[in-house]
């Protein structure tokens, strides 16, 4: 491999890295109503490459930041 494509896959594999850990950071931030909730939604955004979309398509809004009115 040349080295623009390894600099390619480094760089795609840091954008998934950044919007995993940023599904993680969210689902820690929000409360789902039970535990049960917020473990299935983190193991769901910890899935490699399409965990965070999912998250992000089904789980951000089901969520609610402490101290938001509903």
């Amino acid at each position: 491999m040349d080295k623009t494509t390894i600099t390619f896959w480094i760089t795609v594999s840091f954008f998934f890295y950044l919007l995993t850990i940023l599904a993680i950071i969210d689902v820690i931030r929000k409360d789902f109503g039970t535990i049960g909730k917020k473990a299935l939604w983190g193991v769901i955004a910890l899935f490699p490459f399409i965990g965070w979309l999912v998250y992000l398509v089904f789980g951000f809004r089901k969520g609610k930041k402490p101290g938001e009115e509903t």
